[in-house]
């Protein structure tokens, strides 16, 4: 039977490789070199801090050869289809929320299989979700979203609490998953088309 976790955790991994090679490359001053380095931070960066809060060790990336391979099939697609993802504005916005989408499940099963409580579960979905994307941000200078009024973060703690509930409910793991992880893309979509924030401090 496949494993969806694990396909997605793949999955999650080029989009969010995608994702770091397309923000980097917004300086236009990067070789393949340096835009593979956001890549991989982009992409491994959260599940990397995730497995060192939860002393899971060796870490996800060093276990296993084919996160590695994936990042990798997610800076090649970035620079073959580079001129096609630039032509296109929300592009980038794009794979960033498909990517938070499927690493907030993946982080929170992850923490859920190595004993977390719920609480803790959902911190490290988020964890693993945005936390790449802020070491990337911090590295080409450029203030991380979470820390900015768009609703980020938020949505992965929401998406992470439907899906606790679902599962307390009984609902098959595999579609739970897809459910989830769709209500995180909703309402990061729906959030940017109509501009919603959270209150200011």
């Amino acid at each position: 039977m496949i494993d969806i976790q694990y396909v997605f955790e793949l999955f999650g991994t080029v989009v969010f490789a995608i994702s770091g090679a397309l923000a980097a490359d917004e300086r236009k001053k990067h070789d393949w070199f340096g835009i593979a380095v956001y890549a991989f931070i982009t992409a491994v960066g959260g599940g990397t801090l995730r497995d060192i809060f939860l002393n899971s060790y060796p870490l996800v990336w060093i276990n296993d050869m084919n996160v590695i391979f994936s990042v990798f099939i997610g800076i090649i697609l970035a620079g073959v289809f580079f001129n096609y993802f630039s032509r296109l504005r929300k592009t980038f916005m794009f794979f960033d929320t498909l990517g938070i989408a499927l690493f907030t499940i993946v982080g929170l099963e992850k923490a859920h299989s190595l004993g977390a409580n719920d609480f803790i579960s959902v911190l490290m979905g988020m964890f693993t979700a945005v936390f790449g994307g802020v070491l990337r941000d911090i590295l080409i200078n450029k203030t991380p979203t979470i820390f900015v009024q768009e609703i980020y973060a938020t949505a992965c703690i929401i998406g992470g609490i439907v899906y606790l509930i679902l599962e307390s409910l009984g609902i098959d793991r595999n579609s739970n998953f897809i459910i989830s992880g769709a209500v995180i893309a909703i309402i990061r979509i729906v959030t940017v088309k109509y501009n919603l924030s959270l209150p200011k401090f």
